[in-house]
This record gives C-alpha cells, structure tokens and sequence, in this order.
C-alpha cells in the first residue's frame, strides 16, 4: 500500500492511496490535475469526500468522467452535488482492499465527517497538524467534541489532513505554549522539511497530543497563557478551546 499526499491549489493535499494491485482512492479531489497527473498505471475506485468547500470536492466530477465506475463516498449534504454514496456517523465502507469507518466531525462545518481505517485518519479541515480548522458552521463545543474523538483514535494512527498548514500552525503553538520541548522540536524538524521542498504530513495523533494546542487545552501552560491573554481563568475545557480558537484566528506570529 502506497500514501502520497498530492499538492494541489494553494496549499491544499489531495491523498492518493493505491494498492500492489493498481487499485487506487482519493480524499479531497479540489483540482482533477494533480490526480490525473499522478495516475499513471492506476484505476480509481473511489473519492471520499470530508465536506463540502469547493478547495476539497471540485475535481470530482472531471475524475468521474475518467473513471466513470468510481463510487463517490460523501456526507449528507445538499451543496455536494456529485452523484454520491452518503455516508453517516459510525458506517463502515469497504473499498477494494480497504475498510474505513466515518467519524462525524462537526465544526469547521455542520456536516464534515473523517475517514478513519488502515491506520489513517483523512480529517479534511477537522485536524490540522498543530491546529485545527476554522468554525465556519459550528460551534466550539462541537469542534471540541469533534477534536476530542479523533484524539481518542490508536497513537500510531497517521494523520492525513486537507492543507500543509504546520508551519504556520506551529509558530501559534509556540506562542501558545513556548516551554513545551517536544513542540519546538518538531517546529525545527517541520522548517527543514519545508525548506527542502517536503511535506511536512502525514502526522501521527501520537505527535498531535502531544505538541497541537486543540488537543491539549487543559496543559497548564496554554491555560496560563490564555488566563495572561483574556485576564481571567477559562471556565472549563471548551471555554478554553474558544478561547484558544479566537486568538488564532487573530494570530499573526
């Protein structure tokens, strides 16, 4: 089993995932180009898609019309308009070789779901590799509670999500919680990758834990600094997420 994290628009990735046997899927087609130009020799089975925004589904339908037998896998959600297999909170899809389990994910929008089997998790724009995405649609308890079930999957378990943001995530983090050793670590490892023209993704939830500011809210040192930052204690685990999740949406570090 090959994973390849296609580039593709501005800073999105597209995952391609193929077996020995030629078999191949895609997460998030937002440009057809980059699969097509990668799919030599390959025969697309299937597209997961996370959510609706154009960035993650618009080459859909130009893939569809190269392999016209791909099943489509997407939430319910009327602003998908490719034909699709809807896909609910705890279904199982079986694909070729490949079982993966959708999650329900709400937050960055009412309706995003993640793929989860084979030891991947694609989040889309739930999880980011040192952060998370924005709350266009829902809310912070419901990011939270999203955030919190995927931090609760296996360790090892490879994190694929929908943009090469870490860098960038990784400077907030460090603002946020700038005595954390195994953070600055891999900030460092992430700006050598990224200056040699590598991907700094997938991650493991294993490295999430311990170094992504949303899933470690109750670290007493991102609650100190969000105590410095608001002048009072948060409440409680989602009062600090907001709190946490406003203050990056202002952050230019």
């Amino acid at each position: 089993m090959s994973l390849r994290p296609l580039p593709a628009l501005q800073d999105n990735y597209i995952w391609l995932l193929a077996d020995e046997a030629g078999r191949a899927l895609v997460v998030d087609p937002g440009d057809a180009a980059p699969v097509l130009a990668a799919s030599a020799g390959l025969d697309l089975v299937a597209v997961l898609l996370t959510h609706h925004h154009p960035d993650h589904i618009a080459g859909t339908a130009a893939l569809l019309v190269r392999w016209p037998r791909a099943v489509v896998f997407a939430p319910e959600d009327e602003r998908i308009p490719e034909p699709c297999q809807r896909i609910a909170d705890g279904e199982r899809i079986e694909i070729g070789p490949w079982t993966f389990d959708a999650v329900a994910v709400p937050g960055h929008t009412r309706s995003h779901i993640a793929y989860v089997g084979e030891g991947l998790l694609f989040c889309g724009d739930t999880l980011f590799s040192l952060g998370c995405g924005r709350l266009f649609e829902g809310t912070p308890a419901q990011m939270h509670a999203s955030l919190s079930r995927l931090a609760a999957l296996p360790a090892d378990t490879s994190v694929c999500c929908g943009h090469e943001y870490t860098e960038a995530n990784a400077r907030f983090a460090l603002a946020v919680e700038p005595g954390n050793r195994e953070l600055r670590e891999h900030a460092d490892a992430v700006r050598e990758l990224r200056a040699n023209g590598h991907p700094s993704l997938p991650s493991t939830l294993e490295l999430e834990r311990a170094c992504n500011p949303f899933l470690r809210v109750d670290a007493p040192e991102i609650r100190a600094s969000l105590a410095t930052r608001l002048g009072r204690d948060t409440e409680d685990a989602v009062d600090a997420f907001a709190a946490l999740r406003a203050w990056k949406d202002v952050f230019r570090g």
